[in-house]
């Protein structure tokens, strides 16, 4: 109990130093020295974290443990909550698509710029909204129905991070579900909750994926609790927040039935794509001008074939033979999974999270973005299911809020290789027993 209140504390006081390096005003940390250092001291936090999540899987806790993670937990986010968002200004363009939804128009009609919007610019929102004079909205329609509804109550930055970490609060909640379910200490929500990347992302940054995030976990629990249908309408909600979550289908059919998830989940696709197809193409937004910005039409933008480029020229269609040959070995991973023996009791639950961690883990390396918050939503499945190279994932990617070298291999390297190797040595362990396999009564 002491180690975990002394790390508690330490991670209150990085997360204070790190906050302390942001120069009041600033779009960024403020410089890039300022900036190196930040990551630094973030970094620093990862290891503390990491050390924590070590002491919740290995060391005996008393009961009053738990309450000692919920309360460091809610102080990290009531700490970056008041702040103004400097890692990113995305944010900006929710709260812009809420207000232009309050006022009664299809966000992914215009451009910020059109003049059609012009009475709707606000002076302390429309100057940070990026890509706002070429790109139209890339946010699928379960992301824009929340802007919506905050843009009902509030028009500002804290009003959608305030939403954010309310749907932070719900995958806690499902969370603790899931470990009661699995008959797992509740301790372990501390690997979601004092996750650093989650804290800076959605406390400090507001970002979108804490609402995947939360769809998330209330679709593994209702899984959990045989509720099929339901786990299939809430996983297609949280796949129309951010694409990655389709990942996760493949283990809500274990052992289940496949019609019933399936068609509640194409009711809320259809459902939630109607109030917004008067828009016609354009619906789908900037997602494929987003991809070309990224890199992945040119295969400049995939960790691989980013470091093959050091040794080789990347020949036309690089970028395609990858996806293809990405896509068919996931293909292959998630037939395996999804045909995969049932299992019962809480061995069934922690089977659900174990396979979901690998599945969301391979397909968002695969895909490799280079931005820090695609990666926290890992945590998640990781909490009941902690799949080392997962965990290090989930936070690790700290690293991407600065660029040291401007290019896409050697500094995303510092991540993508050690969960490689983290990865490798559980599949050289794979005849040893673990406890999920002693769950499971396998040998």
């Amino acid at each position: 109990m002491a180690r975990l209140t002394g790390l508690g504390v330490l991670l209150v006081l990085i997360t204070l130093g790190a906050l302390s390096l942001h120069v009041p005003g600033a779009d960024t940390v403020g410089s890039v020295e300022r900036a190196n250092v930040f990551v630094g001291v973030l970094a620093l936090g990862v290891g503390v974290y990491l050390l924590a999540v070590r002491l919740v899987l290995k060391a005996p806790l008393p009961p009053r443990a738990f309450w000692l993670i919920l309360a460091v937990a809610v102080l990290l986010r009531a700490m970056l909550l008041p702040s103004l968002p400097f890692l990113s200004s995305d944010i900006y363009r929710y709260v812009w698509d809420g207000q232009v939804q309050a006022a009664g128009i299809n966000p992914y009609r215009y451009l910020p710029v059109d003049p059609a919007l012009e009475p709707l610019r606000d002076p302390a929102v429309f100057p940070w909204i990026n890509r706002a004079s070429y790109a139209h909205t890339i946010y699928p329609p379960a992301a824009q129905a929340v802007f919506a509804l905050v843009g009902q109550v509030t028009a500002t930055v804290t009003g959608m991070k305030l939403a954010m970490v309310g749907f932070e609060a719900l995958a806690v909640l499902c969370l603790l579900g899931l470990l009661s379910l699995a008959r797992l200490p509740r301790e372990r929500v501390l690997i979601y909750a004092w996750n650093p990347l989650a804290l800076w992302s959605f406390a400090c940054d507001g970002h979108v994926d804490a609402v995947a995030v939360g769809l998330l976990a209330l679709a593994l629990l209702c899984r959990a609790r045989a509720r099929e249908g339901l786990a299939g309408a809430v996983l297609a909600a949280a796949v129309l927040v951010k694409f990655l979550p389709v990942a996760a289908a493949p283990a809500f059919l274990r052992g289940g039935r496949f019609w019933r998830p399936a068609l509640a989940g194409l009711a809320v696709i259809v459902v939630l794509y109607l109030p917004y197809l008067s828009a016609g193409p354009q619906v789908f937004g900037f997602l494929q001008g987003y991809g070309d910005e990224e890199g992945y039409r040119s295969g400049q933008g995939f960790w691989l074939l980013a470091g093959l480029a050091h040794l080789v020229p990347l020949p036309d269609g690089a970028g395609m033979a990858y996806l293809i040959g990405a896509a068919v070995l996931l293909a292959v991973l998630a037939l395996r999974i999804a045909r995969a023996p049932a299992l019962g009791g809480p061995a069934a639950t922690v089977a659900l999270c174990r396979d979901t961690a690998i599945l969301t883990a391979c397909t968002t390396a695969a895909a490799n973005p280079h931005y820090a918050w695609y990666y926290p939503w890992l945590a998640v499945p990781a909490t009941v299911a902690p799949v080392p190279a997962v965990v290090w994932l989930s936070a690790a990617p700290v690293l991407f809020y600065v660029d040291p070298f401007n290019e896409r291999f050697f500094w995303p390297g510092l991540v993508f290789v050690p969960a490689i190797g983290l990865a490798l040595r559980d599949l050289l362990r794979a005849r040893a027993p673990t406890p999920i396999r002693a769950l499971e009564g396998q040998p």
